[in-house]
């Protein structure tokens, strides 16, 4: 006879229209009775699932069981097990953020790029109501917003929640009734961190007070769930007047930048700051510290587990971090070259012709005669200088950008091309430089065109 969970569980992934049998999905898997659970209802209900498991190596032996407990629990099921192991406390260190949040980022982030590769819909974690309410209170000891009274919901991007109808108590009496054991996190028994203090003494008062305290907290989160939708809707229409979403001058890379001054006047400045900066990973006690520093100097600089946020002249401009440092790349001869980021350069000599002189700003058209190989395609450097196409005298590279209303933190990605001889001769997707522009006498035209990833080779 099938469990009453599976049927609860069932009805709550339809009701909130969470999965799909015909697409694929990952499950987070520890190895403790709630994610244990998640996996076994889902499998029973027929889910295409795989599982991924993170081992933090933070706590030595007992974690290599767990995951070893994993590798066995998905060989018995004959689910496909994805498995990671991350160096938690030197990311911490590195981030100067706090143990649980530096495992909280890195499975999460691994999470997202896991899924990308298999082709997943969605991650599924173990979060059930109890969990929610320890969120809710957590949140309100802390300060909050509506927000933060909502607890954990059951859809959040790539993140899905089936088992936000069900209790701890539902989840063990499960695993007992189906004889499936689990494993239990030590650390879960301590009191070091504020969510096991919220667990294992300020609940259990609660429900001395009130047997149904917990019950009554994720009831009145439900209700105020229904206010939130209203409440997001203002605040994303906030949003859409405050931000402009824009183009690099690579015609690829695309950046936020926030008015700083349109923020302000909005009705809830604070809380749409923190709709759009959330969507970047940004932590809520990032957004309160860029809230309390919101007339920051230029350059100041902040950075989530995805993003980097530049104070610039009035604005808050917001990117993707770069997957790998930018560095230098040599072209010896005319060929075509691929970059360790998928851009490809193609370098060709052609015979002059007035049709030949490029307009689109990622192909640069040149005099040969004018350039000598080999070049250098790099980051630029503090005291670049150039003669801008179309003026007469130098010009910093820095003025230049400024002088485009480049922001700060594009300028800083800015890649410049150099010939033999160490001059400057093509700002990439901004201007070549006058000395060695096509023009009546040039026989030969030197063409580099930069080819983003994926996209046609057209240019």
């Amino acid at each position: 006879m099938q469990h009453p969970i599976i049927a609860t569980v069932s009805d709550f992934i339809e009701r909130n229209q969470l999965l799909c049998h015909e697409r694929r999905y990952l499950v987070a898997l520890s190895g403790g009775a709630d994610s244990v659970a998640l996996m076994l209802i889902l499998h029973e209900l027929g889910y295409r699932i795989e599982a991924v498991h993170c081992n933090f190596r933070l706590r030595g032996a007992e974690a290599d069981a767990d995951e070893q407990f994993c590798v066995v629990l998905c060989e018995r099921l004959g689910v496909k097990l994805h498995r990671v192991h991350f160096d938690t406390r030197f990311y911490a260190e590195q981030h100067h953020v706090s143990i649980e949040m530096a495992a909280r980022e890195l499975r999460y982030h691994y999470f997202a790029r896991l899924a990308n590769a298999i082709g997943a819909d969605a991650v599924c974690v173990a979060h059930h109501q109890d969990d929610s309410v320890e969120t809710v209170v957590m949140n309100l000891i802390r300060g909050t917003g509506l927000q933060g009274l909502l607890g954990i919901q059951p859809v959040n991007g790539l993140i899905v929640r089936p088992l936000l109808c069900v209790n701890r108590n539902d989840v063990e009496a499960y695993l007992k009734a189906i004889g499936q054991s689990y494993v239990i996190d030590s650390t879960n028994l301590e009191d070091d961190a504020v969510r096991n203090r919220i667990r294992h003494h300020i609940l259990p008062l609660m429900e001395q007070i009130n047997p149904a305290a917990k019950q009554n907290i994720a009831r009145t989160s439900a209700i105020l769930s229904q206010v939130a939708e209203v409440y997001q809707t203002l605040i994303s229409e906030e949003a859409g007047h405050v931000v402009e979403h824009r183009l690099a001058s690579d015609g690829i890379t695309r950046f936020d930048s926030i008015d700083i001054e349109k923020l302000l006047a909005c009705r809830q400045p604070h809380d749409t700051l923190l709709y759009i900066l959330k969507e970047k990973d940004f932590q809520p006690a990032q957004v309160e510290a860029i809230w309390q520093n919101i007339h920051a100097a230029t350059g100041t600089l902040y950075e989530s587990v995805s993003h980097q946020l530049v104070f610039d002249r009035g604005f808050i401009v917001v990117a993707a971090r770069l997957e790998q440092e930018q560095r230098a790349y040599s072209f010896p001869i005319e060929s075509v070259y691929k970059l360790e980021n998928g851009w490809k350069i193609n370098i060709t000599t052609e015979p002059a012709d007035p049709l030949t002189v490029s307009r689109q700003p990622l192909v640069a058209t040149l005099d040969a005669e004018r350039v000598g190989m080999p070049l250098l395609l790099r980051p630029v450097r503090q005291g670049d200088r150039f003669q801008p196409f179309g003026m007469k005298g130098m010009k910093l590279v820095s003025d230049f950008l400024t002088d485009r209303k480049v922001p700060l933190l594009m300028k800083k990605r800015q890649l410049v091309m150099e010939d033999a001889s160490g001059r400057i001769v093509w700002i990439v997707g901004q201007r070549i430089d006058g000395r060695c522009a096509v023009n009546a006498q040039t026989r030969h035209v030197l063409r580099i065109a930069c080819l983003p990833p994926q996209q046609p080779q057209s240019l």
